[in-house]
């Protein structure tokens, strides 16, 4: 540890030049050995240093990278399933946790960061807040103390927290973060209540291999053997086109397929696109159809009615088709089907609500492998890429069929004793009909 310490601060004297840089690289020293001691340095010692620093009146510029610990990040995730036999008993040690932090008159609230947000190596009153704030839920230590500094110990407290809500762990205290922190104690108890009922019904046996979609996450687990194999992140339906809650089982996959347009994105959406722009079809490759197989131009529709609703919308294989080069397909009434897309952007969004039902996929390749190869061993990833490259239609049946389970689980926990929540995007958790205004004032705001 010292060696490593005098290493860096040795390189970083060299490379700063002037006191400015001679106090960033104190504070550097002192984020290492912090970093490095862990339990063995009392509050109160980095508090004084802290405090030595700011006696010089000059500004400290805390290094972005910090060599943290990081063993609070890596027990957000977890390789048991979110539906495994024993989630119901981890939701149960929570609702203890939660029914304490509740009896204790709950946690404070992080004010606005009115549109600013605040990162490592901010000093500001509102630190001290989230800091309080962190410390009531676990993702911040005691011994962390309640500087106005945002250090080392903030960051990593506040990226678990943000894993641990579904929002991108980049350490930003800004406008997102500080609501899904500001959601109340009370709150997240009944979410927890409500899930435990949720997956207490879904704890038999699953199967030894299948696929969870959990909609408020907006993700999806591949399950083998009681263990997850793969994590995927997802796009789900919109609230006003939700996706549906079933089980089903996964009997099919379309390499480079056709997109048949549904009536209702017809009616919704084709019908105002063709208004505004009469090319909207021709640039996305989609062809006219009647129900015996002619092909029909885009005149010869009347486009100031639903006259459109008549005919078959087929969209051609290739780089702008909405379902990507690859589609899953499961039994069942709503027409919805696992799939790729050409929109890989929104893999990395917070809010993942934009599909008129069906359910996006990322790394769908690395999905589309395992499922092939849990049933029809001759295939592997080198033919399925093989396969997308010649952008040729191919449709495969599994020899045996996979269950999937398409759920609505706003809160879990595993077990480390991490808990886990998410926006009830669907409002299935009945927040709004109790009068309960705390924490779903954003999803509120996105109707």
């Amino acid at each position: 540890m010292t060696v490593s310490v005098r290493f860096s601060v040795a390189t970083a004297w060299h490379a700063l030049r002037g006191q400015a840089g001679k106090l960033a690289l104190v504070a550097s020293a002192l984020g290492l050995v912090a970093a490095n001691i862990g339990a063995s340095a009392p509050a109160h010692a980095q508090s004084a240093a802290l405090q030595s620093l700011r006696a010089t009146n000059q500004p400290v510029e805390w290094q972005d990278r910090f060599d943290t610990s990081t063993e609070g990040l890596k027990a957000v995730e977890s390789v048991t399933p979110t539906l495994s036999a024993e989630t119901p008993d981890y939701i149960a040690s929570a609702i203890d946790r939660y029914s304490r932090i509740v009896q204790l008159g709950g946690w404070g609230t992080v004010s606005s960061a009115n549109g600013k947000a605040l990162r490592i190596g901010a000093r500001d009153q509102r630190i001290v807040e989230l800091r309080r704030r962190l410390m009531a839920s676990g993702d911040l230590e005691q011994r962390a103390g309640l500087s106005d500094t945002f250090d080392s110990y903030v960051d990593a407290g506040l990226r678990r927290f943000q894993l641990r809500h579904g929002l991108q762990a980049d350490g930003l205290l800004g406008d997102n973060t500080i609501k899904a922190l500001n959601v109340t104690a009370e709150v997240r108890l009944r979410q927890l209540e409500t899930n435990l009922v949720r997956l207490r019904s879904m704890s038999g046996f699953l199967g030894d291999r299948y696929v969870m979609v959990n909609i408020p996450a907006a993700q999806i687990e591949a399950v083998e053997n009681g263990r997850v194999r793969s994590r995927h992140t997802a796009v789900v339906g919109k609230i006003d086109r939700q996706s549906p809650i079933l089980n089903s089982k996964i009997y099919e996959l379309n390499f480079n397929p056709y997109w048949t347009v549904p009536v209702s994105i017809i009616r919704k959406d084709l019908i105002p696109k063709m208004k505004d722009d009469p090319e909207y079809l021709a640039r996305n490759h989609i062809r006219i159809f009647d129900w015996k197989g002619n092909e029909l131009n885009w005149q010869q529709i009347d486009w100031n009615t639903n006259d459109a609703t008549k005919y078959q919308f087929r969209q051609d294989p290739g780089d702008e088709n909405s379902l990507g080069t690859v589609r899953i397909n499961f039994h069942n009434t709503h027409q919805v089907y696992l799939h790729d897309t050409p929109s890989k952007t929104l893999f990395g969004s917070d809010y993942r609500f934009h599909s008129s039902g069906c359910v996006r996929v990322q790394n769908v390749r690395e999905l589309v492998t395992w499922l092939l190869q849990s049933t029809t061993p001759d295939w592997d990833r080198s033919r399925v890429d093989s396969v997308i490259r010649t952008g040729e239609r191919e449709d495969v049946k599994l020899k045996s069929s996979i269950p999937i389970y398409m759920t609505y689980v706003t809160a879990w926990a595993n077990a480390d004793g991490v808990v886990h929540f998410r926006d009830d995007i669907y409002d299935r958790d009945g927040l709004y009909a109790q009068g309960v205004q705390d924490g779903v004032t954003e999803t509120q705001a996105r109707l």
